[in-house]
């Protein structure tokens, strides 16, 4: 039966997911039960750490605690439903939780984009130019940088959201993608999509090519300044603050750059899936180990909590 779907129609839709490997449902919803753990377990740990240990009282981790919640509200907004679909064979979602995930998705990715730069912004002050680093890094700025990464995240999924909001849905509701994105959406648009799919592209380059050339050009500057140094102490801490940044870095964007620059072809859609599989649930699960192993300042501070120092 085929039927119309809108803002003012009472809908669902189908989530394909990973329907087309029966035999892998079960296994994958064991192994993204368990990141979903880890993440939720790891991320909290930070926030927590970074809030009762006053030594951690820093930019860089308050910009790590906004980084670990955002990872938090990123998988919670697609990993429970996905794992229901993994379990239920219907795999069906509202219309109005399909419009609510994909505004949220949309908005919380978007301001990792941009977070990822202001952390960038923070290493390059903290290595380029440290006699100044509690000056360019004020409090107040911190927290305006914050902010503002977060507002422009759900400015840009707003504008997305309500155009695709008035985008006329026809056909058979079979969103080929475990979660509801704007590209898996307008390929069940009856009517001309042109527009949405430029403002797309275009919004795409700002918050995710000019964020990727700012941080490669902040790791440049900081590259410089690595080669100039002579104190093998000074070398380890940038190497550990920063190796930190760039590996996350490298986790988030590289399987977001592999997602809109391949090629489409046949199984572009399928490898499109795991990709995204792997920057949603993989990757922040990583975050937090990433951030803390060898990290002295952590362990440093758990064994403070812990009353051993």
């Amino acid at each position: 039966m085929m039927e119309k779907i809108n803002g003012t129609t009472q809908g669902y839709f189908i989530l394909l997911g990973f329907s087309h490997w029966p035999h892998l449902e079960i296994a994958l919803f064991v192994v993204i039960f368990i990141f979903y753990l880890l993440t939720l377990i790891g991320n909290l740990f930070i926030i927590m750490l970074s809030y009762l240990d006053s030594h951690l009282h820093t930019p860089m981790y308050f910009f790590l605690s906004n980084l670990s919640f955002l990872d938090l509200c990123y998988t919670t907004s697609s990993i429970p439903q996905l794992l229901v679909n993994l379990w239920d064979p219907e795999k069906t979602i509202s219309y109005a939780a399909c419009m609510i995930q994909l505004y949220f998705a949309l908005a919380l990715g978007t301001t990792e984009c941009v977070l990822l730069v202001v952390m960038s912004y923070d290493r390059y002050a903290a290595v380029c130019k440290p006699l100044h680093y509690t000056v360019l890094m004020h409090p107040r700025l911190c927290q305006s940088l914050a902010v503002a990464s977060w507002v422009s995240g759900f400015i840009n999924s707003a504008l997305h959201s309500l155009f695709m909001f008035w985008v006329p849905l026809c056909g058979h509701y079979q969103v080929d993608h475990f979660f509801c994105e704007v590209p898996a959406l307008l390929k069940l648009s009856c009517v001309d999509t042109h527009v949405n799919e430029l403002t797309l592209m275009v919004t795409s380059s700002i918050f995710v090519l000019i964020p990727l050339i700012l941080i490669l050009t902040s790791y440049g500057a900081i590259g410089r300044a690595v080669l100039r140094m002579q104190s093998t102490t000074g070398l380890q801490k940038v190497f550990g603050t920063c190796g930190a940044h760039l590996m996350v870095v490298s986790l988030f964007f590289i399987p977001v750059l592999c997602i809109y620059l391949q090629p489409p072809t046949e199984n572009s859609q399928e490898q499109g899936k795991f990709i995204a599989l792997f920057y949603t649930v993989v990757t922040p699960s990583l975050n937090p180990l990433i951030y803390t192993l060898r990290n002295k300042d952590v362990r440093g501070a758990v064994r403070r909590l812990m009353g051993r120092e």
